[in-house]
């Protein structure tokens, strides 16, 4: 009876093995060396019309604005564009509302202003902060747990931890759907200067060996 009951014992534990690895690949099987874990980028768009003069902005409307970018804690990573329907009246207002922009260390861009609801009315200039976030969904991702992948696949957290460090770390998350446009005109010079100053600094091994004596001292 006892070549049964081991071939019976051997037959129980390839089920379960088979069973296992059928739970552990449940779903699409990443064989290859890339994450399917990315960070995806989501923007929000904060709107503020305020009233303009053919001089600037309106009566009070300095403080409103400057109370409103408080209340959003306005900082690097967010992009200040203008809707400006007044036409001749824009350019004193701009000028006022770039100035109170200034003081929060940042500049308004001349990208044209996202589509928003609605419009500006007459009189009124509108302000539209973009504030982008980037998150990593699913991580982390346990969903394999830690069984082996017998398929060569990578585990399900595979790349978690590299892309939810880079959406963390990212100063302004809207640098991962389109990088910085490089200044064409800027002076090739500035770009090599930290390798020529590397190239010509002198080898920290040239000067002699510093003479040590033995004798004397405690």
């Amino acid at each position: 009876m006892a070549h049964p009951i081991r071939s019976l014992a051997t037959a129980t534990a390839v089920a379960l093995l088979l069973a296992g690895a059928g739970v552990a690949h449940a779903g699409t099987i990443n064989r290859s060396v890339d994450t399917v874990h990315q960070p995806v980028v989501n923007r929000t768009d904060y709107v503020l019309d305020v009233g303009t003069t053919p001089a600037g902005l309106a009566s009070g409307e300095s403080e409103r604005l400057a109370g409103w970018f408080d209340g959003l804690d306005l900082g690097y990573g967010d992009t200040i564009t203008l809707d400006d329907p007044s036409g001749w009246r824009g350019g004193a207002a701009q000028d006022a509302i770039g100035a109170i922009v200034a003081r929060y260390g940042m500049l308004v861009t001349r990208q044209p202003a996202p589509i928003t609801a609605g419009h500006a009315a007459r009189g009124t200039l509108r302000i539209v902060v973009s504030r982008a976030v980037a998150s990593v969904p699913g991580c982390p991702d346990y969903s394999h747990g830690n069984s082996p992948e017998y398929s060569g696949g990578a585990t399900s957290n595979y790349g978690c931890a590299t892309a939810s460090n880079l959406a963390a770390m990212i100063a302004n998350p809207q640098d991962l759907v389109e990088g910085q446009q490089g200044d064409r005109s800027g002076d090739a010079q500035i770009v090599v200067k930290a390798i020529k100053t590397y190239r010509d600094a002198a080898a920290t091994g040239a000067a002699p060996l510093k003479a040590e004596s033995s004798k004397g001292g405690n």
